[in-house]
């Protein structure tokens, strides 16, 4: 059995391309619009930067705690005399642990105790100064 084939032709090849460029076109811009305008409402939300201080094993711990309406964005340090393995490595983790919970409620890292006090110390007066 043999099949038959058509090719397709257009009456006005330059009519087609010209149609073909003008939805491709309409496509881009729609997908540039709801690329700008976007879904995040978060975006919109104000940040507050706020410093605190905390009294760590060695010294003083400085950070910077960015939030908006949602909670807890992100925790810098910004200063500390602490030791960088031991207190640096607890304040990284304790970081993260805050900002996953939003919450400063939780216990101080076994072996840096005091690095894990004062950087608690230093995120809830940062805490504190932004209200």
């Amino acid at each position: 059995m043999r099949r038959e084939t058509k090719s397709v032709s257009f009456a006005n090849p330059v009519l087609y391309t010209m149609k073909t460029n003008l939805l491709f076109l309409f496509f881009l811009c729609a997908s540039i619009i709801t690329a700008c305008v976007g879904s995040n409402p978060a975006a919109a939300e104000p940040e507050i930067v706020s410093e605190g201080a905390g009294q760590g094993y060695r010294g003083l711990i400085r950070v910077l705690v960015r939030s908006n309406s949602n909670g807890i964005q992100s925790i810098e340090v910004i200063g500390h005399e602490d030791d960088e393995f031991i207190g640096g490595a607890a304040m990284e983790s304790l970081s993260e642990s805050i900002v996953e919970s939003n919450s400063t409620d939780m216990d101080a890292v076994s072996g840096a105790t005091e690095s894990s006090r004062g950087f608690l110390e230093a995120v809830r007066n940062a805490l504190h100064s932004r209200k």
